[in-house]
């Protein structure tokens, strides 16, 4: 039988299973979860990289 693998929740460090039994994975629960969403709407979190340009919702500050 293969040991199961373990992955520490991103929010708080606490063990998870990774399997199909963890509908939350790779969180502990659904609060932990919900955290993290959240840090990444207060823009907490953020994918590095150059910024985006949109021209549809940028402003064009030279018409001004």
């Amino acid at each position: 039988m293969n040991k199961p693998i373990t992955v520490k929740c991103p929010t708080c460090g606490a063990p998870v299973e990774w399997n199909d039994k963890t509908p939350t994975r790779p969180f502990c629960s659904e609060r932990c979860k919900l955290i993290d969403l959240g840090a990444w709407a207060a823009e907490e979190h953020a994918i590095p990289g150059d910024p985006v340009v949109d021209d549809l919702f940028s402003e064009d500050l030279s018409r001004h």
